[in-house]
């Protein structure tokens, strides 16, 4: 390198020249010189938006994450890697690049939440907008943690921006995982606007911490606390219903009085996805390749389960109606796309088959997916810019059944069930039915159980369902095939990981968790 320099110099002649090497870029953007006014912190804010609706997150690999370790999903057509086939059969490896991808991710938003949180006190210009910055911060910072100890258990926990090569942190203790958690969503909550405009839609609001702060402790088993949180969701009367069940996942009613919390996606019509991407500058794609996944004329990666396929009521099986959510949920040979302009067929549909009802066809998944609007041609490769629905309103009225039940109120939470069975569009009767009595709380349990898994299907909530319900000791015979006790509770530390932090294992608890 010096020689070079030197060689340089010579070259020059009487130009002069120097060798100080360490000199910093002043139009290069460091936390020294940047977010000093409150636009420069919102523009912080946005890139953890871009990061939480990134390939790695929200535009792909979450997803995956979530339905391959449900009992949702089975392998569908041809394309499902060897990384996605590894957690759907359970024997993912420590350096499987789906879930590294995933864990990389979020502690992208936690360290762009942590500069957000961290600038905030030389921001003066603006107090309002910085509060509302940092809110949304602590959110994300809170949902990124809440993805990761769910998922992995113990994890590092960084509050505060990383800037040196030693700032390592050991595992902590699940505990302190959600202790940090709850924190961040109760500031959040107590801060955040209750709704925006139509320009900021997408912006995190209080009902959507409230919603993700009921979440949280339902799965750390406080159901009194959590109860508490949801309520304050229905009590803001922000939300309802809609009418027409499918309203929850088609591109032209997005943002509905039942959508709490979505992930915002914008299809620019060039079939452009930002692989592998960060969701950062203007000219990247910001779709979701969601709907090239699992579309049934395109990859059709996974597929409903014959078990979840089952799952619903159906009079060909003694219940007194079929349950109309079975036809909005899936795609079935003979079923109409293409604004009905087409028929859906064997043959369109690469792939595996599955049985209902004891009949074998081809059935996909329709939920999220755009074929509703488009032909065959086109579908075949088209990353989309249908929004991700992660929180909405039914799934509150759920939990709040599930808070009801486990705090000793069956009558109440029988209720908040036939809420959701009212929707005009479902109109399924009213529990008891004849399949689902609920003369006790185990009974209520199992009526909850099939609600939320035919109500929410394939929305990335019933991995965490799972979980829960398995440590409370709900399931007779576990729900996934392939599960081992204490191992498959949890993925594996990403080797990445174990190889690059020497302080993992450093308060306590090992490095890898256990059966890996």
């Amino acid at each position: 390198m010096y020689k070079f320099i030197f060689i340089a110099c010579l070259l020059l002649g009487g130009i002069g020249c120097t060798k100080d090497l360490d000199k910093t870029n002043p139009g290069y953007a460091t936390l020294d010189n940047y977010f000093k006014n409150s636009a420069e912190l919102q523009s912080g804010t946005n890139a953890i938006y871009s990061t939480f609706h990134a390939s790695t997150l929200i535009g792909r690999e979450w997803f995956f994450v979530h339905d391959l370790r449900s009992d949702d999903v089975s392998s569908g057509g041809g394309q499902l890697e060897v990384p996605r086939g590894q957690i759907l059969n359970g024997a993912t490896t420590a350096d499987n690049s789906v879930m590294t991808a995933v864990w990389q991710g979020l502690y992208i938003v936690v360290h762009r939440a942590n500069t957000v949180i961290g600038s905030a006190p030389n921001v003066t210009d603006n107090d309002a907008l910085r509060d509302q910055c940092v809110a949304q911060a602590k959110f994300f910072r809170a949902w990124a943690y809440f993805e990761l100890v769910t998922l992995w258990g113990p994890v590092p926990i960084y509050t505060q921006v990383v800037s040196q090569s030693n700032q390592f942190q050991a595992r902590a203790a699940e505990t302190a995982v959600y202790d940090q958690i709850i924190k961040d969503l109760t500031d959040a909550a107590g801060i955040l606007n209750a709704s925006y405009s139509a320009a900021e839609q997408g912006k995190i609001t209080s009902g959507a911490a409230n919603a993700l702060l009921g979440r949280v402790y339902m799965q750390k088993g406080d159901y009194a606390a959590a109860k508490a949180a949801l309520l304050k969701v229905v009590n803001s009367n922000l939300y309802r219903l809609v009418d027409n069940y499918n309203d929850n996942f088609l591109e032209e009613t997005e943002f509905n009085a039942e959508s709490i919390w979505e992930a915002v996606f914008v299809d620019k019509g060039d079939n452009a996805f930002d692989w592998g991407g960060t969701g950062d500058g203007a000219g990247n794609a910001q779709s979701t390749i969601r709907n090239q996944e699992y579309c049934p004329l395109a990859w059709r990666n996974l597929i409903p389960s014959n078990k979840f396929l089952n799952e619903f009521e159906n009079t060909a099986t003694g219940a007194a109606k079929t349950d109309p959510r079975y036809k909005w949920t899936v795609y079935e040979t003979g079923d109409r796309f293409n604004n009905d302009a087409d028929v859906l067929t064997d043959a369109m549909q690469n792939g595996n088959s599955s049985t209902v009802n004891g009949v074998t066809k081809k059935i996909s998944w329709r939920k999220f997916m755009l074929i509703y609007k488009q032909s065959l041609s086109t579908a075949s490769y088209h990353p989309g810019g249908n929004n991700q629905r992660i929180i909405r309103y039914a799934d509150v009225l759920l939990m709040l059944a599930e808070c009801a039940n486990e705090t000793g109120d069956q009558a109440g939470a029988v209720a908040y069930l036939n809420q959701v069975r009212d929707r005009p569009s479902v109109a399924m009767p009213h529990y008891p039915t004849a399949q689902f009595p609920v003369s006790s709380k185990d009974q209520v349990t199992k009526a909850i159980m099939h609600e939320r898994s035919v109500e929410l299907g394939d929305e990335e909530v019933r991995n965490r369902d799972i979980l829960r319900w398995r440590k409370m000791g709900y399931f007779s015979t576990d729900p996934i095939s392939y599960f081992r006790k204490n191992r498959d509770e949890l993925l594996p530390i990403p080797q990445a990981e174990i190889d690059n932090n020497p302080s993992l294992a450093d308060g306590g608890i090992a490095a890898q968790n256990s059966g890996y």
